[in-house]
């Protein structure tokens, strides 16, 4: 099929206003929300996805986790607050610049660490660490407007699963990496400086890919409407509208599921990936684990948007699906850190070693799959709350904004050596509190009509701008 790459103009000021046009006809187009989505995935690909990898190894690939706990903690303390201001950012710059910005910190992050291969030095990380903070909550807000935004509304589920595949992708290569950089090296605590080497450049080619990102204005869906209304904000503006997230019960019910989101890395990749493998075992268990986000995230995309004729059954039935999976997995989780209540397992497990290996990984396994099925979830529903951009870089970034502060959280437990037992147990709670309250918000929020603009003004109140919903509603 050939992709189009001639442009549409902007149209006339009654199209501009009534957010339709005629439609584009038949092709893969390159202002096409499918193409812009997959474009945003293949960044993620290269930047988000390889420090997943990167993360995933335990101890960002170093033996001794201290250096990785206190540079992710500097890291997501300043994405706690750059993540709510994010969306802020992408209403004023743009999503191109907003993404430049962003992605330009990942390879500086995978730099410090092949600096710390030679001289030991916890500065750069940590320094590099917290603009990574501010880099990706610029990238993520950007990235969380235009996944919600630009997809059709029935579609909205599939189109998640896409960007989260593409992402995962990156996690699954990244996984790659040190498996292969590092097979022979069985005796090794930390990995290569190759290892590193190849991280950077595919993070400096994801900054690249920003470049070929579209302003929402030239977005158009195939059938004539456009993917946003384009309006240009102002400081104050977005100021305002940032502090009034924190009284938006919308918001509210979503923190629990918020701050659960990330919390739980720290304890997967540290205390299960990072202490119970060998060093070639963890980069392979990691091709799996974010293999399993992808089948997650395909699995619960496709539910959620062709499951039920009622968009508000989907995301209810989403949520109890969700809720039942989780519950299971953690179950399991129990039952494995009962083996090592004190934190230590010298004897490390390898990938050839059959019977033993089996059961650790498929629990590892089984948390890529949790953790795809429960934030997919809760981005269907932050988008299911409006159409417009410019809110849902907002919810995102609000989202992402405590999301990162759980997880810096979450990395200074870790550093303090708290019971890993204790971390677990946290964990499972913080996920189970957040199942009733995210049921809630489906019920009270999530309609099975579809709107024009936007269903939710800033203040949260609906706006009068209803239209028929499509027929794959009812």
């Amino acid at each position: 099929m050939a992709v189009s790459t001639e442009l549409p103009e902007a149209g006339s000021p009654q199209e501009q206003e009534q957010g339709t046009e005629a439609p584009p006809g038949p092709g893969l187009r390159y202002n096409s929300p499918l193409v812009q989505v997959s474009l945003i995935g293949l960044v993620c690909f290269c930047c988000p996805g390889m420090f997943n990898a990167l993360s995933g190894l335990g101890g960002g690939g170093q033996f001794d986790h201290t250096t990785a706990d206190n540079a992710n903690t500097a890291l997501y303390a300043c994405f706690a607050i750059f993540g709510v201001l994010g969306g802020a950012a992408h209403n004023l710059l743009g999503p191109r610049l907003t993404l430049l910005l962003g992605s330009l910190t990942y390879p500086l992050y995978a730099a410090s660490f092949l600096y710390y291969n030679h001289r030991k030095s916890q500065t750069f990380p940590i320094i590099a660490g917290a603009l990574l903070g501010a880099g990706a909550g610029l990238l993520w807000a950007a990235q969380g407007a235009i996944m919600t935004s630009y997809p059709p509304p029935n579609r909205r589920g599939s189109y998640i699963s896409l960007f989260w595949c593409l992402f995962n992708l990156g996690g699954v290569l990244g996984g790659l990496l040190p498996f292969s950089f590092n097979y022979a090296r069985t005796d090794a605590g930390s990995v290569n400086d190759a290892t590193y080497g190849a991280f950077i450049g595919f993070m400096l080619l994801g900054a690249a890919l920003t470049f070929l990102v579209l302003p929402p204005a030239r977005i158009v869906r195939d059938d004539g409407t456009r993917a946003t209304r384009v309006t240009y904000s102002s400081v104050s503006t977005e100021g305002w509208e940032i502090l009034k997230l924190f009284t938006n019960w919308r918001m509210l019910l979503i923190l629990p599921a918020a701050w659960a989101s990330n919390f739980f890395y720290t304890y997967q990749f540290n205390n299960v990936n990072g202490l119970l493998f060998t060093l070639r075992t963890k980069g392979l268990n990691n091709v799996f684990y974010w293999g399993a986000q992808m089948i997650g995230s395909a699995g619960i995309g496709y539910f959620l948007d062709f499951g039920f004729a009622s968009r508000r059954k989907r995301g209810l039935m989403g949520v109890a699906a969700v809720a039942l999976l989780g519950t299971a997995i953690w179950a399991g989780g129990l039952a494995n850190q009962l083996r090592y209540l004190d934190g230590e397992f010298p004897d490390k497990i390898d990938f050839k070693e059959g019977r033993r290996y089996a059961g650790p990984f498929l629990l590892y396994f089984s948390y890529g799959l949790m953790d795809a099925i429960f934030q997919s979830l809760i981005y269907w529903i932050i988008g299911a709350l409006a159409n417009d951009s410019q809110i849902l870089s907002r919810y995102v970034g609000f989202y992402k904004g405590v999301q990162s502060a759980g997880a810096a959280v979450a990395w200074q437990v870790d550093t303090h050596k708290t019971s890993l037992l204790s971390q677990l147990i946290v964990n499972w709670g913080l996920c189970t509190v957040s199942y009733p309250l995210l049921a809630v918000l489906v019920l009270l929020a999530v309609k099975d009509e579809d709107y024009s603009v936007s269903n939710v003004d800033d203040g949260g109140k609906e706006k009068d701008t209803k239209m028929a919903a499509p027929s794959s509603f009812h």
